[in-house]
């Protein structure tokens, strides 16, 4: 009976009802909507970091990590490569010759960390022939040519088959100086990785080095981020003499702008939440204020006050169950369209680039978040309808039936 009772009191004013159930509804679509379009954007620079900069494991030798010197290198880096793609997990992977110098040409010079890049293997890890936006990719039959990032080349005015001069330090000690022809372009969405990388062949840098055959710092890119944990203690144990990090380790601000963006979602749910509470709040103490003789008379007839207030109670709780599928339907709906064609946010790339984030944003959300979100709603419409079901039971019968 009460059940009949209280449904059919939330449509004897439908406008207000409606409105009520649309608030909740566009709540519960905002939180979905925010709280998939910060996942996508940390997929995002997550996605870019790992392609880009740091794969998802990595090999060094310790002391290279610690002074970043060209002359703590890894031995036999063609059988160390070979040994990497023989594992089952590994997707791809490659070794790099790392350097320190100074890019110097006509216009200017700049500070950059030389890249000594295996072509082949390099673009199957980091996708560095697809990201070239001007001129050509290596050729095997060349020597001594260069990729520059495209926000570099604009800096020092740096055109196709421009001629570069780079200075770095040797095996030996001594500081070497090579000349390098500009072949192409790339872009990655990292404005300032994009600005102090450069790539040369690994086979010119080891050349101008001093010694064959010799990596610094060797890449993996694995089938599942779920594989990492394992693969990295079998490395460790089978190449105790190197240092083997993933990318959280490498990285760790990625760790910290992913806590960053959860902290921040957390607060819009808790900000939403809280302006449903006084939504509702409001709404149901003007639905109870104006049944006050109602109420009254159903009080003097024998209903007691805890039907009374169960009744109120019940009211909102059934105003949050309408609006919780829609709410939930409307933000499904919203983010597997986002997450299939992509949220373009090109006007803003500048911007984004400068933090590693791509224009083009896909929203992603965690299934457990639909849980999560009808709990909050559920309990957001129980706190909500307290106050106005105590401000019912509180009336006095006699006085309620006199009200007009």
């Amino acid at each position: 009976m009460i059940f009949k009772i209280a449904w059919r009191n939330i449509w004897r004013s439908r406008t207000r009802s409606i409105v009520v159930i649309l608030a909740v509804m566009i709540g519960i679509w905002a939180v979905i909507f925010m709280l998939s379009f910060s996942n996508g954007m940390i997929e995002s620079y997550i996605d870019n970091a790992i392609e880009n900069q740091i794969s998802h494991i990595q090999l060094h030798n310790p002391d290279f990590k610690k002074d970043q010197e060209s002359q703590y290198f890894i031995e036999n880096a063609s059988g160390l490569e070979d040994d990497l793609r023989s594992q089952v997990e590994v997707e791809s992977a490659t070794v790099r010759s790392l350097a320190t110098g100074m890019l110097t040409t006509s216009k200017g010079q700049r500070g950059v960390q030389i890249r000594g890049v295996q072509p082949t293997s390099e673009a199957s890890v980091t996708k560095l022939d697809q990201k070239l936006v001007e001129g050509e990719y290596f050729d095997p039959e060349t020597d001594n040519r260069i990729l520059v990032g495209k926000s570099l080349s604009e800096e020092l005015n740096l055109k196709i088959r421009s001629k570069v001069v780079l200075a770095f330090q040797s095996l030996d000690g001594e500081i070497i100086y090579a000349a390098f022809r500009v072949i192409g372009m790339y872009e990655t969405d990292n404005n300032a990785y994009d600005e102090s990388n450069v790539f040369v062949t690994q086979q010119d840098l080891n050349r101008l080095l001093g010694k064959e055959n010799i990596g610094h710092e060797a890449a993996i890119l694995l089938h599942s981020l779920d594989e990492i944990d394992p693969v990295q203690s079998r490395l460790t144990e089978s190449r105790p003499d190197l240092l083997v990090e993933n990318y959280a380790e490498i990285s760790p601000e990625i760790e910290l702008f992913n806590t960053q963006m959860q902290m921040s979602s957390t607060i819009i749910i808790v900000i939403v939440m809280l302006a449903l509470i006084f939504g509702i709040i409001n709404t149901m103490l003007m639905a109870v204020l104006e049944r006050y003789k109602e109420l009254g008379m159903l009080m003097a007839v024998g209903m007691n006050k805890v039907r009374v207030f169960f009744m109120i109670v019940l009211e909102t709780l059934m105003l949050g169950l309408i609006a919780l599928p829609l709410g939930m339907g409307l933000g499904y709906g919203t983010v597997s369209y986002l997450s299939k064609y992509g949220l373009d946010l090109s006007t803003y790339s500048e911007g984004m680039q400068e933090f590693g984030m791509s224009e083009i944003v896909y929203p992603t959300v965690n299934s457990g978040l639909y849980i999560q979100l009808g709990l909050a709603v559920l309990i957001t419409a129980l706190l909500g309808s307290i106050y106005p079901a105590f401000k019912a039971i509180r009336l006095r019968p006699v006085e309620a039936m006199r009200k007009v």
